[in-house]
């Protein structure tokens, strides 16, 4: 029976129709005597064509055999459509697909991670342009002030000027604050007696006195530093040139706080001042000193011969007239008056600045019989003392702003030694007497 159904499947093969056997109908105990059973299962599908797309047709259920039906009559075909192809995803196991996916997945984010973190090639930076840097000289560190012509730091040479009246009588000796000063003018004030008004910048003395009264020459020598003027009242005229000319004012009237009179002497020969006093005035009226061109300086020149070792300036009376002495050492002039060395009250040293000059003005007395008159604008004589010598000069003031000056008889100007000047009105050219004296070395 078996040998039967093999050769029949065998000749379907070889048509149009494939032909699937149920195995499970067939009796497993004899294959050679079979029951009478029904007959087997056979299902016939359609044979596809190799390499041949043809339209799918629809399935045909197969014919029942009729048992009547004779042995020799062939059974017509059933149509059968083509087999589905089989879902891999549906029809695989989880685990295999795990197994398939997990390793794929690591390579990918592996990869990736890889691809992410190679380095890669930077971008060579187009090279910026070489500028050469020109550099500038470096800025000084000291500059020379404009007051005495001393080198000192800029910030002190922006420094305002003040400038403060300081008495000369008898009662007022010795006076302090003088010794400190860059710039001195000295005049007669009244009745013979001498006053001075003292000019500050680079230096901070912090006693300074006693303080007098202003006068109107005065004002015009120190006008053109634009400084604050410290003062005990004044002359009616010298407090309105003050007021007219819009001066930084710093009357003790109207600043009292800035001045104190000391138990030590008695008044009005014991007021004092200091310049953080001063400062504080002026720091809290906002004024600004202007730049001003002074004295052309020159450093200490060597002489061989001494011209001028001592000199003396017939100002008054004898306790007013003024002696120096040449001092090799030092370069300066030591100072005395009325036969004594004028020195200061603090520290009791001698003044000596490193350069005098006499100021040969015409001098009277103010129409009021009490105060003195001194011709200030125009130009006149003047003899230089500095390095031990003397040399004459010509002093001109083209007008009240402007500066002193004093030129050569060539017309050049006199450039003076660095340090304090002393600037003594005389009114005459005989009172000014001076010898060439024999200098001790030191």
């Amino acid at each position: 029976m078996s040998g039967i159904l093999a050769l029949f499947v065998s000749v379907c093969n070889h048509a149009k129709y494939s032909v699937h056997l149920n195995v499970s109908d067939l009796p497993m105990d004899d294959m050679f005597i079979a029951p009478k059973k029904k007959p087997s299962k056979l299902v016939f599908r359609r044979k596809q064509p190799a390499q041949i797309d043809t339209p799918t047709e629809p399935v045909v259920a197969p014919p029942k055999i009729d048992a009547n039906q004779k042995q020799d009559s062939k059974p017509e075909p059933p149509k059968v459509s083509p087999p589905k192809k089989a879902n891999w995803f549906k029809r695989t196991p989880l685990k295999k697909k795990l197994f398939i996916a997990i390793p794929i997945a690591v390579l990918l984010v592996s990869g990736g991670a890889v691809f992410a973190l190679r380095p890669r090639k930077q971008p060579v930076p187009t090279p910026a342009p070489v500028v050469e840097k020109i550099e500038e000289p470096p800025k000084p560190t000291t500059v020379a002030s404009s007051l005495t012509g001393v080198q000192i730091s800029p910030e002190l040479n922006n420094r305002g000027v003040t400038a403060v009246m300081i008495e000369n009588s008898i009662d007022a000796r010795p006076q302090s604050g003088l010794i400190d000063a860059g710039l001195v003018f000295e005049a007669i004030a009244e009745g013979g007696i001498t006053r001075f008004v003292a000019l500050y910048q680079e230096s901070q003395p912090d006693y300074i006195g006693p303080v007098r009264s202003a006068r109107p020459y005065y004002i015009d020598w120190i006008l053109p530093y634009d400084p604050t003027y410290a003062h005990a009242g004044g002359s009616p005229e010298a407090l309105q040139m003050i007021q007219n000319l819009g001066m930084k004012d710093m009357d003790h009237g109207a600043n009292g706080s800035a001045y104190q009179r000391v138990s030590n002497r008695y008044a009005p020969h014991n007021l004092y001042t200091s310049m953080a006093n001063l400062d504080a005035i002026r720091n809290k009226n906002n004024w600004a000193g202007k730049p001003f061109s002074g004295f052309m300086r020159k450093p200490d020149q060597a002489v061989a011969t001494k011209t001028a070792t001592a000199i003396d300036l017939q100002i008054s009376s004898a306790l007013f007239n003024v002696h120096y002495d040449y001092d090799a050492a030092s370069n300066s002039y030591l100072r005395s008056e009325g036969g004594r060395p004028h020195v200061d009250e603090k520290t009791a040293k001698q003044l000596q600045p490193k350069v005098v000059v006499a100021l040969i003005v015409p001098y009277s007395i103010h129409p009021d019989g009490i105060h003195s008159k001194y011709q200030t604008i125009g130009s006149g004589q003047a003899l230089v003392f500095q390095d031990g010598n003397m040399q004459e000069a010509t002093w001109t003031k083209a007008s009240q702003n402007s500066m002193i000056t004093f030129t050569d008889a060539g017309g050049r100007v006199l450039a003076l030694n660095a340090g304090q000047t002393w600037v003594t009105a005389v009114g005459d050219r005989g009172m000014v007497t001076f010898v060439a004296q024999p200098v001790t070395p030191q």
